[in-house]
């Protein structure tokens, strides 16, 4: 949720943020418009509260025609309170369900949409094969590693078994990430898959992206797409002891994704699916050292990556692809060999106050007023890795190279072919 001070002051910035997402920004007007009238009923109910105040404070002095007429008064006042309070508290519900509508103030990302991204670096060298290269799903099957036909047979489209070395090769990947993570200081965690309906909306899940999430109607519950945002709810109405930020934490969960809209698109494999497991990192701190902090976690991305051995680029998001809670995202695209292009592996993304806001987690350094914290997010690992792993380290037989950081987690040096 946007800061209504910032829009008062400033509202040129929703504005043009508005319109580096693609997005509508006569909703400015309409705020403004709004909380004027909020702030104009409250003032009114507060001048008549105090005269109400008065009166009654009055009464027991009064005597004759005197106390008839301020009983009288007395009697207006209670009603024209009662309809000042309800006016105002119906402004400030209908501001409350605009403003949970509109994202996030985009903070220095390009403008545009999906295709208009910034390439800020590419890193290692793209494999050179002296063979026709696999895709991962040749590889998972001829590796007993993939099976995505009893996937189907068991859950549908978009399921899948990871067996054998390819269960290995998740639970090592996992814990490399969540070993990683502990070392640099994360606290880490197991998170729950099923969130109420106040800590989905929270963290800005059940707006624009909807669509993409499971709910569960008998319990009024919904299964989460990312790990983020039962960290984010976790100190949800909490204020915070200053001292202790940033709080850092690593949560490893699995994920559910209706992938609603992607009709026909990444059909084949394990690269758009409807359940996968992950590890994120998540992060409170304080605003002003949130852009700092965002740079740290696309740091630890870069650093799994590189433990992994994978060619990846870092792409600046443009402000139309952001979710609705992201101020600026930067994510990691690993090259496919297969298809000759970059898979988005990581995204790390700086929320600013956004979604703290949402969920009222405050600190407090001494005594003074409590603020709002920034909330960061990003990927350390997740199974759409296993596709790039696969791809670009497999050999002419169809073995595949486990990374050197990656084989005390497996177990193995190679993954080799069945029978």
């Amino acid at each position: 949720m946007i800061d209504l001070r910032t829009l008062r002051e400033d509202p040129e910035r929703l504005r043009a943020s508005q319109r580096a997402r693609g997005e509508d920004d006569s909703v400015v007007d309409r705020l403004l418009e709004l909380d004027e009238r909020r702030r104009g009923a409250l003032s009114g109910y507060e001048s008549l509260r105090a005269e109400q105040k008065n009166v009654g404070k009055s009464v027991p002095k009064s005597s004759g025609d005197e106390r008839v007429a301020l009983l009288a008064r007395a009697k207006t006042l209670a009603a024209e309170v009662k309809g000042a309070e309800a006016e105002a508290e119906k402004l400030a519900r209908q501001l409350d369900e605009l403003l949970m509508g509109v994202p996030n103030i985009v903070a220095d990302a390009p403008v545009g949409g999906e295709d208009d991204y910034v390439v800020l670096e590419e890193v290692g060298e793209r494999p050179a094969f002296d063979f026709t290269p696999r895709d991962h799903l040749e590889l998972g099957e001829m590796l007993g590693a993939i099976d995505t036909e009893r996937g189907a047979k068991v859950s549908g489209a978009r399921f899948f078994f990871l067996k054998g070395v390819g269960a290995r090769l998740q639970l090592g990947l996992l814990n490399m990430a969540m070993q990683q993570a502990i070392e640099a200081g994360f606290v880490p965690m197991i998170t729950p898959v099923l969130l109420k309906p106040e800590a989905m909306a929270g963290t800005g899940f059940l707006g624009s992206h909807a669509s993409e999430v499971y709910r569960l109607e008998a319990d009024d519950l919904y299964l989460v797409g990312t790990s983020e945002a039962p960290m984010a709810a976790y100190h949800g109405d909490e204020i915070l002891d200053g001292r202790s930020l940033p709080l850092r934490y690593a949560g490893w969960s699995s994920c559910f994704r209706r992938e609603a809209g992607s009709y026909g698109k990444d059909t084949r494999g394990i690269i758009r699916v409807h359940q996968f497991d992950k590890v994120e990192m998540f992060s409170y701190c304080r605003p002003e050292d949130a852009a700092e902090e965002h740079q740290r976690l696309l740091a630890w991305e870069k650093e799994m990556l590189a433990k992994v051995e994978l060619p990846y680029r870092v792409i600046d998001t443009a402000a139309g692809d952001l979710g609705s809670s992201a101020a600026r995202k930067f994510d990691c695209e690993a090259w496919l060999p297969s298809q000759s292009r970059f898979l988005e592996l990581t995204s790390t993304s700086n929320c600013t106050d956004f979604q703290a806001r949402r969920l009222s987690v405050r600190y407090r350094d001494t005594d003074e007023k409590p603020r709002h914290v920034a909330t960061l997010n990003g990927t350390l690992a997740t199974t759409r890795w296993i596709v790039a792993i696969l791809e670009n380290h497999q050999q002419a037989d169809g073995s595949v190279v486990v990374p050197e950081a990656l084989r005390p987690y497996v177990g193995l040096d190679r993954l080799e072919p069945l029978g």
